[in-house]
């Protein structure tokens, strides 16, 4: 209840910052900078980017050469100007250039804001109500604005999966089990089932674990005439999807996975009260082929 509660908080304190950013049908415009941040009252815009690179020439070089400046360059963003458009009205910065406290004051969501500019739509829609906002990961977490340093959604890593692996240390691990999902051949990344921006559960791409799973593995969908009750709960039931050492990305071997649920009564070829399955070749799975689900009208048991 009290996380519920500290999410709800969140959720209403970042939607408080929805009106500082005005959006309009035209493209982008500026953020309300004195309402985001009171230590802006009084400056006003330079409009002169040559003001900065008097003093930022090293950082102006970098920035020359990422995606940001070219968008400026060829005016695809309705911002006028490249350095205020992100860093706020400047003048006073000019006038006493002192390392000033109006950008580090800022919170991630505030600063998330500002990139919240242009950036709002598409997938990123639901970002300021999302999980890694929640959890103080800004835009500024994963992405380099201002120097690239990869060549696609100007990262702070040159993978995306690199760039998740900063902070989910367990998935790289887990990518690294002997049966897992295409990563590390990169034939697939994080972004592949997740939604970084979004704030469903887990962040995946689509409203549940099934969904997202069978948007690959489609002849697992059905539906089915004989349906298999933890199939059609959830995908996790049986796989870890970042990776497992049993094969398939299964949570256990084989049969023992089978054994976890279907552990009563006899079998046709044990002892009763010892349904330890043949351990040669797949187990359970060398006679209940289509343990996803049965078409087959004398499929019941998953046999056909």
């Amino acid at each position: 209840m009290r996380r519920a509660m500290r999410r709800w908080g969140f959720a209403v304190a970042t939607l408080a910052l929805l009106p500082l950013i005005a959006a309009s049908a035209a493209g982008a415009q500026q953020v309300d900078w004195e309402r985001l941040n009171p230590a802006f009252k009084g400056a006003t815009f330079v409009n002169n980017d040559k003001t900065c690179q008097g003093c930022h020439e090293e950082m102006d070089h970098k920035f020359g050469l990422s995606a940001h400046a070219g968008a400026f360059a060829a005016g695809k963003t309705a911002l006028k100007g490249s350095c205020e458009s992100c860093h706020g009205p400047r003048s006073k910065h000019v006038d006493d250039p002192k390392p000033g406290s109006e950008w580090r004051s800022l919170s991630k969501a505030q600063q998330s804001g500002i990139c919240m500019q242009c950036h709002a739509g598409g997938s990123r829609m639901t970002y300021m109500t999302g999980a890694h906002l929640a959890g103080e990961v800004s835009c500024t977490s994963c992405h380099a604005a201002k120097a690239p340093r990869s060549q696609t959604a100007v990262l702070a890593r040159a993978q995306a999966t690199e760039t998740c692996y900063r902070c989910h240390a367990t998935a790289r691990v887990q990518m690294a089990k002997t049966s897992h999902h295409p990563v590390r051949e990169g034939r697939m990344d994080c972004a592949s089932c997740h939604n970084v921006h979004g704030s469903n559960p887990a962040l995946l791409k689509t409203a549940s674990l099934n969904d997202t799973c069978n948007s690959c593995h489609t002849e697992k969908r059905g539906p089915f005439l004989w349906e298999h009750a933890p199939v059609r709960e959830s995908c996790a039931t049986c796989h870890d999807a970042h990776g497992s050492t049993n094969r398939k990305l299964l949570n256990r071997k084989e049969s023992f996975l089978c054994l976890s649920c279907h552990s009563y009564g006899g079998h046709i070829n044990l002892p009763r009260y010892n349904r330890t399955s043949n351990p040669s070749g797949e187990g359970c799975v060398n006679c209940h082929m289509t343990i996803h689900g049965s078409q087959h009208p004398s499929g019941p048991k998953f046999t056909r």
